[in-house]
């Protein structure tokens, strides 16, 4: 065994990495970037190297930088994780020439298995069924497009030289071929340096499935059964289980038959994958997709009902032993289900399309599941800064249990004890997916989460979510504006009915301003008083007690004022905005004016108070929510619950209006969907252009996400051009209608409401944070 080993990796796998590393008593040693200095991996690590600055081909992709951090470390081997160099031949071959062992199979494995084509001929060869295509390498568009009209449409365009969804392209009609073959090349080039592609018959309504496999340096190859990994969007996985619930054990030893010659035939030697894609209506009739010549994120299913720890044994056959068991030894024990925690917002689009857009921001609060049969594997820690130069997985949360119904009900109790405030990500989502009909009985697809994604999302915020974050507002403000406060702030901050009573009765208003006395210490002037005119009481001279109002905006959603009067611990609550919702029945707790009580309640987690990150209590309408929140910073805070997280900021429409430019008022507006920077503009100013055209495009994590027109018209604003930076919301061009009087297809479907969210169709990133 190794005494050391560089982690050329990052985030959750490289703590992963080092966990085993650890329990074996072997030395670690971690790189990082700029952006990663503080990171967990790095923490975690006995040794941390710096590798260049955030740019992943100047740090984490560089082979001269991450061999120098090898040599003066002393590492003896480097394990590549998965996702950046870890399926690249010439980064094993250098690792060797260096003298490192790369701890993965040969490089000529590498390179055989990560040419698709290649790939699929010498498996072909071997017995194995692959999927009717393409024959051949460096077609052109002229070639692939031939090819593609000879199988007949659909068909899937793939690059030949990665995997894990990056540059694949699903194109259902001739009309759209070229742009699609010249898009799925530029993602090509962007991710793996090569536009090579290969075109595919797509399989309506397929099953994916995968083979786990070990092999050794003596000959020995085994299956550890199979993996579903039906569960993608935009073909990239989300949810992976083990076993699959579509599989008999024929079926079963079959397809582990045919993995095992597939890496036989590459010699193969560590840990890999073989994928299949099956039609649902046929299991036998499954087919050879590609073989994945890593670890893959989604080994830790396997190694729940296997028992074996994958590392271990990548680690102890890159060392020359040999496996310590054969197939028959192999045994499947309950049944593990794990999900993709990414930062991530999901959004609604046009045609019942959903947007799943990368996120970033600071980590405020983290909390993480515990619980029999739960396991995370994370990356992240409170304060970690999730930005856009990386993938945008940020954990797995996986579960095992005796049976599938079991495992399936802990990941979702799992996913709502999830909380990762400040980041925007795909928890809630993935509750709500675990608990549709069709995967609860197993009878899903690599189609269904599209299909079904709109129905997932909440389709508004909870009333309770925004009486939350007024009443946190309001206890800031009757503290003289600070963040922290009691859930009883203020309660004495006035004598009866004076200005720093908060919201008494109008007959007790007679009580002078000065009457005032007392209050929490710090909370303005002279400690141990306050400003009875600071404090939002609603104190009125001989009158009702006023309203204090609370503008409250939530991103992807309209401004909604609440109305608060009274004490934190008895306050009335009333909205403008009738759209919100709530589970809760409000009629038992109805007071006049149509408002309804709320209340903070004394009891959370926080010692420090409401300013804390602490879990919060509150009773609204009758029913009693339970939420976790930490404040963001800026005046606003972070709620969560049941793996749900809102961003509630205080509303300003004049700063709102000056932050979006000049078009964020006007029809047309196009604005950025997410942080990233512009690759390509197809438009520019005058260009007369038709609805769904292109005009842009944004990448982020890896991610393309293409801008196109919300309506016929002319390009009146652009403001950014190729190689631009951008944030979230950011105004990037803005449509005129051709027709006097047309309305933009915005978001609320109003001129001078909000911008519109440019219509994204994204190819997802690797299932590697890379």
């Amino acid at each position: 065994m190794f005494e050391s080993v560089l982690v050329a990796n990052r985030g959750e796998i490289a703590v992963r990495v080092i966990r085993t590393l650890r329990r074996l008593g072997v030395r670690s040693v971690a790189v990082f970037s700029d952006a990663d200095a503080g990171a967990r991996h790095v923490r975690e690590a006995d040794t941390a190297v710096r590798i260049g600055p955030t740019a992943a081909a100047e740090s984490y992709l560089s082979v001269e930088r991450l061999l120098d951090a090898a040599a003066r470390s002393g590492a003896r081997a480097v394990h590549p994780g998965y996702g950046f160099l870890a399926e690249n031949a010439a980064f094993a071959r250098a690792c060797e020439e260096a003298g490192l062992v790369f701890i993965g199979p040969p490089p000529g494995a590498i390179e055989l298995m990560g040419d698709k084509i290649r790939a699929k001929e010498t498996v072909r060869a071997a017995g194995v069924p692959v999927v009717p295509g393409s024959s051949g390498s460096g077609l052109t568009d002229a070639e692939l497009a031939a090819a593609a009209r000879e199988i007949g449409m659909p068909v899937l365009l793939k690059p030949s030289a990665g995997g894990g969804g990056k540059g694949m392209r699903l194109v259902r009609s001739e009309d759209v071929l070229a742009e699609e073959i010249a898009a799925a090349r530029r993602e090509a080039r962007g991710s793996f340096g090569d536009d090579t592609l290969l075109v595919e018959r797509w399989i309506d309504r397929p099953r994916h499935i995968e083979i786990q496999l070990l092999a050794d340096g003596h000959g020995n190859v085994v299956h550890l059964g199979e993996r579903e990994c039906s569960l993608q969007r935009r073909h990239q996985k989300i949810v992976e289980e083990a076993p699959s619930p579509l599989l008999d054990e024929a079926t079963r030893a079959a397809m582990g038959e045919a993995a095992v010659q597939a890496a036989r035939s590459c010699g193969y030697r560590g840990a890999g994958t073989v994928e299949f894609i099956v039609p649902g209506s046929d299991p036998s009739a499954y087919y050879f997709m590609e073989m994945n010549t890593r670890l893959q994120v989604e080994h830790p299913v396997t190694e729940l009902v296997t028992g074996l720890d994958l590392v271990e044994w990548q680690l102890r056959a890159a060392a020359g032993e040999p496996l310590g068991f054969g197939q028959q030894d192999i045994r499947l024990t309950g049944h593990a289900v794990e999900a993709r925690l990414c930062a991530e917002t999901a959004r609604a689009a046009d045609g019942g399309r959903v947007d799943f857009l990368p996120s970033a921001g600071t980590v405020r609060l983290l909390r993480e599941p515990e619980g029999e049969g739960v396991r995370v594997d994370s990356g992240l820690s409170p304060g970690t800064e999730v930005g856009t130069a990386y993938d945008p997985m940020l954990a797995k949360v996986i579960a095992h249990g005796p049976d599938r119904a079991t495992a399936l009900r802990r990941l979702r109790a799992a996913l709502a004890g999830t909380d990762v405030l400040g980041v925007d990500t795909n928890a809630g989502f993935l509750r709500r997916l675990l608990a549709h009909p069709e995967v609860v009985s197993g009878e899903m697809d690599t189609g269904l989460v599209d299909r079904a994604a709109a129905s997932l999302l909440r389709p508004s915020v909870p009333a309770e979510v925004y009486a939350a974050a007024a009443l946190l507002r309001h206890a800031a403000l009757a503290t003289g504006g600070g963040a922290g406060g009691g859930a009883d702030a203020g309660r004495t901050s006035g004598g009866a009915g004076g200005p720093g009573a908060p919201g008494g009765a109008a007959g007790d208003a007679a009580e002078a301003p000065g009457a005032a006395a007392g209050g929490p210490e710090g909370s303005g002037g002279r400690p141990g008083w306050t400003d009875p005119f600071s404090v939002p009481s609603g104190w009125r001279l001989g009158g009702t007690p006023a309203w204090t109002p609370h503008p409250v905006g939530i991103p992807g959603h309209e401004p909604v004022t609440v109305h608060v009067r009274g004490p934190l611990h008895a306050a009335e609550i009333r909205m403008e905005e009738q759209t919100v919702t709530s589970a809760a029945t409000p009629a038992p707790a109805a007071v006049p004016d149509g408002a309804v009580r709320a209340r903070l309640v004394p009891g959370g987690d926080g010692p420090a108070g409401l300013g804390a990150r602490a879990r919060l209590l509150l009773e609204y309408a009758g029913v009693t929510h339970v939420f976790h929140h930490a404040p963001d910073g800026a005046g606003g805070h972070w709620l969560g619950r049941d793996g749900d997280a809102w961003h509630a900021t205080a509303h300003d429409p004049v700063a709102a209006a000056l932050r979006g430019g000049a078009g964020a008022g006007q029809a047309g507006a196009l604005t950025a969907p997410m942080p990233g920077t512009v690759t390509v503009v197809k438009a520019a100013v005058g260009d007369a252009v038709t609805a769904g055209q292109s005009l842009l495009v944004v990448e982020a994590m890896k991610m393309e996400h293409v801008i196109a027109a919300p309506h016929d018209g002319t390009v009146t604003e652009l403001d950014v051009t190729a190689g631009s930076t951008v944030a979230m919301d950011q105004v990037l061009a803005v449509v005129a209608p051709h027709e006097p009087g047309a309305t933009a297809a915005t978001t609320e479907g109003a001129e001078g409401g909000p911008a519109v969210p440019a219509a994204a169709i994204t190819e997802e990133a690797s299932d590697a944070p890379s």
